[in-house]
């Protein structure tokens, strides 16, 4: 049941098959809208329906075609606020540019926070993404940012699906990531280890192998947890390392299946049973041409989370045992 002023729901063509998803487990209708491209490339948009003092959710996630998807979204955002809507929440289940977070060098730009100010400025007043690369970016914005997580679907996988993951270890492919996989470690009641990435030699061009710091993963299930994949390149570093230290079965999970450079080939000759991802963005192409992915359907927490903000109720909820206890939706 919904309170006060309706739901509208609009999605850009990012990823209509999550929309459609989200749509359908929240009873509410997309509101028709045809974003289109001119022959020189500019985007138009036309909302076919009145969103005068309703609360709109507009779907788009930054995948595939970045750049369009993110102008696509804040000309929606635009179009909704000239329009008299009352709220406008942008809902971002790939954040585009997280991982562009910081000056990690001389004259590098923060595009993330150059995203947060387009995305208020186009009118904005409310952002629910999944699985910051880094927390700091809710910190880019004056508006409220929930940052929802995929962790609690991923501990009830591991629960049902990974056989022997009592005797397991969960491994991050580096240090940034030991907050993500120490809280998930001490969820399943079980170990976690740390690897280490560095290059022989000081130039850029130099081979790169990976040290384990922490952790023994010897006649283990490793249960290898990270925020997103895009090359590949690490996880084949880390899959291959976990194997030489004599893990006994590896599991890959990561919440962003971006798979933009990645050569699906020579994925499929690495030493892993599973790579897991979620649906933050399309899977279906991966999946043809990569036999050991799965995907996991985030849409029941992201038609939560967005039902619980038109109502006004907490979703912290959504952090914990309600995500686990949900019927865990596997993508076939």
């Amino acid at each position: 049941m919904y309170h006060g002023n309706s739901i509208r729901l609009l999605a850009g063509n990012s990823h209509p098959e999550l929309a459609h998803a989200v749509a359908e487990r929240l009873g509410v209708p997309l509101t028709p809208c045809m974003p289109k491209k001119f022959s020189n490339g500019e985007i138009n948009v036309k909302i076919s329906e009145s969103v005068r003092e309703e609360d709109v959710f507009i779907i788009q996630s930054g995948c595939s075609d970045v750049n369009d998807n993110l102008m696509e979204l804040l000309i929606l955002i635009s179009a909704c606020k000239t329009a008299s809507a009352r709220r406008i929440t942008a809902v971002i289940p790939c954040f585009p540019y997280a991982r562009m977070d910081k000056k990690d060098e001389s004259r590098a730009p923060i595009t993330a926070k150059l995203v947060a100010n387009m995305l208020v400025g186009a009118g904005c007043d409310h952002v629910i993404t999944m699985d910051l690369h880094a927390s700091q970016i809710q910190g880019f914005f004056d508006i409220p940012v929930d940052n929802l997580f995929s962790e609690p679907l991923m501990v009830s996988y591991i629960k049902r699906h990974i056989d022997g993951w009592q005797d397991g270890i969960v491994v991050s492919p580096d240090a940034g990531g030991a907050k993500r996989v120490t809280a998930m470690a001490d969820k399943l009641g079980i170990e976690f280890a740390l690897i280490h990435r560095k290059r022989d030699g000081k130039s850029q061009n130099a081979p790169e192998r990976m040290e384990l710091l922490v952790g023994d993963v010897r006649d283990k299930v490793a249960i290898l947890v990270d925020d997103m994949i895009d090359t590949g390149h690490t996880l084949t570093l880390a899959a291959r390392t976990l194997h030489e230290k004599g893990a006994k079965t590896i599991y890959v999970l990561i919440s962003h299946g971006l798979f933009a450079e990645a050569h699906m080939a020579s994925l499929n000759s690495l030493p892993i049973e599973q790579l897991v991802v979620t649906n933050t963005v399309p899977q279906n192409e991966h999946k043809e041409q990569f036999s050991k992915l799965i995907a996991l359907d985030i849409s029941s927490t992201i038609a939560e989370s967005i039902r619980r903000t038109h109502n006004g109720e907490s979703i912290s909820l959504l952090f914990g045992e309600w995500a686990e206890g949900r019927g865990l939706d596997i993508i076939i």
